[in-house]
């Protein structure tokens, strides 16, 4: 019991560096499949697991980071383009979309397929249904 309880802390210790299981269970020369029963018997763990899995994940992403940082002094400009398009509104990727709107009238029939649609979708009640109803799409 003793052994298993300081292989968690160890393993806590671990994924806060490093927030990947199977790296650390390589490391650690310990299964994956001990690590998930551990974590399926004992909830504190699996709490402990979740935690320290995020803050590994900040750990590394402020380590990318610092990284991309250094990239961008050192003028590599795939860096500096990278943080532009993140960081910076006039270099970000834009979508611009363009459309013609036109009035068009519906058919009857398409008419009555939209009142059976939304009434499937109950966005019409059927005693409120009215035979003089025109639906148009502009």
């Amino acid at each position: 019991m003793k052994k298993s309880k300081k292989a968690k802390k160890i393993i806590i210790e671990q994924l806060r560096k490093t927030p990947i299981i199977e790296t650390v269970c390589q490391k650690l020369d310990i299964s994956r499949m001990t690590i998930y029963r551990w974590r399926k018997d004992d909830k504190e763990f699996s709490n402990q697991i979740d935690e320290a899995i995020i803050d590994g994940r900040y750990l590394i992403n402020d380590l990318a980071e610092n990284q991309l940082i250094s990239a961008v002094k050192d003028k590599n400009f795939s860096a500096i383009s990278y943080w532009l398009k993140h960081h910076h509104p006039s270099y970000a990727n834009k979508l611009q979309i363009k459309h013609e709107l036109r009035d068009e009238k519906l058919t009857p029939e398409q008419e009555e397929i939209i009142k059976k649609a939304l009434q499937l979708a109950e966005f019409i009640p059927p005693e409120e249904e009215k035979e003089e109803d025109n639906l148009i799409i502009t």
